[in-house]
């Protein structure tokens, strides 16, 4: 499989899991702000999941152009994530039913988890056919970010399991800053290679 066929098939699939989470947004019983109001964990769960999601294909099309090659594997991790990843409207509807849930934000954050460990083994299997790229754990992305990342959503998934229910979905929420901050800095950096 070429890399653009399977770069197609990942857009395609992670934009139908976007569309997907608003279509699970409950209704208001009354429609007015009162009403709108009452659904505010259901509008946080859902700009939460669908941020998470476009950060993750913003890193991945941020990276696939110094993709030359892709390998069976490659191409193996990428379906798993992209089956954990259609867990999301699932999950996020989940979670925005039952903010305080202890059960609905541990599976949030065990498919966050392992939609991130997957997101890596696509990365070390293209690292291992693309060399020049330089690939880290997750692309371009400094590793010491993504120890930080995996850190930040683990500490989450325990708070969440032993004390404070709603710590996972907090800790994606400053996940997304963490790790946008460090797309954003790869990208700046990959801008100025480019130009010299």
């Amino acid at each position: 499989m070429n890399k653009e066929r399977l770069a197609a098939f990942t857009d395609a699939v992670l934009a139908i899991i976007m569309t997907i989470l608003v279509l699970e947004l409950e209704k208001p019983k009354t429609v007015n702000l009162a009403g709108l109001w009452a659904l505010r964990a259901n509008f946080f769960a859902y700009t939460l999941s669908f941020f998470w999601i476009g950060l993750m294909w913003t890193t991945h099309h941020n990276n696939w152009h110094k993709v030359k090659s892709v390998s069976n594997a490659t191409v193996s991790y990428s379906l798993v994530m992209l089956f954990l990843a259609s867990f999301f409207p699932y999950t996020t509807s989940l979670v925005a039913s039952n903010f305080n849930n202890v059960t609905a934000q541990a599976l949030y954050g065990v498919i966050v988890l392992a939609v991130s460990f997957s997101n890596m083994a696509i990365s070390y299997s293209l690292k291992k056919v693309n060399p020049a790229a330089h690939f880290g754990w997750l692309y371009a992305l400094p590793n010491s970010s993504i120890i930080l990342d995996v850190a930040i959503k683990l500490v989450g998934l325990i708070i969440t399991l032993t004390f404070y229910a709603p710590a996972m979905i907090y800790a994606i929420f400053i996940d997304i800053f963490i790790v946008g901050y460090a797309t954003r800095q790869s990208s700046k950096n990959q801008f100025h290679l480019n130009k010299i």
